[in-house]
């Protein structure tokens, strides 16, 4: 576990983002990513696209997020991020929007999104596969274990907090629990579906299965599919990584809360020796 002891002071209360208005968001050191000292982990800013989105979906009654799909275009920097949403299709029971978060009017993430009606459907007892699956183990008999890549700097290992439900991060399939330590905006909770986001980028690094030391692997985008929303905290992904010969990839998560499955998540990878 990394040392916090020398950690420089943090200023006030502790987020992933200050609102500046106008749609404008000042990234924190709490959104380090482990690439480079001024670059965000893609977790933080694709939750904060999708505080964007969940926004105008629910002016129009539209409370589920069903998919969210974020190209990730440049490095995002630990700077000021605007986020502009628009409105593509909204019908009577689902609604289509996408979203563009930039930074020195250059575009670093193109997000679009499928917000669906909530309303209570009774279903049938004994439909194959339910009750849906639980995650390996619970947020309580897993152990608590940091990111390796945290250090002496504020950064996303801060952010959330991680506990090993199975196997080992950065050595093969594992499966890990998340939960915010801070919120993504200062002075508001995060919904359950930023708290998936700001995870769910995670799955090809806690499932890689090359050395760091001599590849690269880069996921280029991030897609999230939910079954429904949600619930509590934690959020846990079993993750695994599939690799072919021509310098592809692909990494897979199951996502889970503590009552079960709720969706997927995949990450297209790009390979290739350093």
């Amino acid at each position: 576990m990394a040392d916090n002891s020398q950690k420089p002071a943090f200023d006030g209360d502790m987020a992933a983002y200050t609102a500046l208005g106008g749609a404008v968001y000042r990234a924190s050191a709490l959104t380090r990513g482990p690439w480079h000292p001024q670059q965000q982990h893609a977790g933080p800013p694709i939750a904060l696209v999708s505080h964007a989105l969940e926004a105008a979906a629910q002016a129009h009654g539209l409370h589920h997020l069903a998919r969210l799909t974020a190209n990730l275009l440049r490095p995002v920097p630990i700077a000021d991020i605007e986020v502009r949403v628009q409105e593509d299709y909204v019908g009577r029971n689902a609604g289509h929007f996408s979203a563009v978060a930039l930074a020195d009017g250059k575009e670093l993430i193109r997000a679009t999104a499928l917000f669906q009606r909530e309303d209570e459907v009774g279903l049938p007892d004994g439909l194959p596969g339910h009750p849906l699956p639980l995650a390996p183990k619970t947020p309580e008999a897993s152990p608590v274990q940091r990111f390796p890549f945290a250090h002496h700097e504020w950064g996303y290992p801060d952010l959330v907090e991680t506990r090993m439900a199975q196997g080992r991060m950065f050595a093969g399939p594992s499966a890990v629990w998340f939960r915010m330590n801070h919120p993504l905006v200062m002075g508001q909770t995060p919904s359950a579906y930023q708290r998936v986001a700001v995870a769910a980028d995670s799955g090809n690094g806690i499932s890689a299965i090359l050395d760091l030391s001599t590849h690269v692997f880069v996921n280029s985008d991030l897609t999230i599919n939910l079954l429904r929303k949600p619930v509590g905290e934690w959020v846990c992904l079993d993750a695994r990584t599939h690799l072919s010969s021509h310098g592809g990839g692909l990494a897979e998560s199951a996502l889970y809360d503590e009552q079960g499955l709720i969706g997927r998540a995949t990450q297209s990878l790009f390979v290739r020796r350093r």
